[in-house]
């Protein structure tokens, strides 16, 4: 068996990127909300201030969660947010 024939299928592999980035957000999210109870901020209010505002001084530095939260689009917070209810309610 050669190097490429274990790449070799008939098989197509199906690359979802909007659930790859999902799960990017989210994980952002919870090490994001870790971050902040961990220096005792209530996260809710913390994650809803710095979407409304746009001021990523809401989201604390610690754990390197301020660098993290900015690397995703705050509609993309809202609308991972918005689709995580919805579903918890349907």
């Amino acid at each position: 068996m050669d190097s490429n024939s274990r790449f070799e299928t008939q098989d197509t592999v199906n690359f979802n990127f909007e659930n790859e980035r999902s799960i990017f957000v989210q994980q952002t999210m919870m090490n994001v909300k870790n971050a902040l109870k961990e220096k005792g901020y209530n996260p809710i209010n913390q994650i809803v201030g710095y979407i409304m505002s746009g001021d990523p001084t809401y989201i604390t530095s610690h754990n390197d969660a301020r660098t993290q939260i900015k690397k995703v689009d705050r509609d993309e917070l809202l609308e991972e947010i918005v689709s995580f209810y919805l579903a918890q309610r349907t």
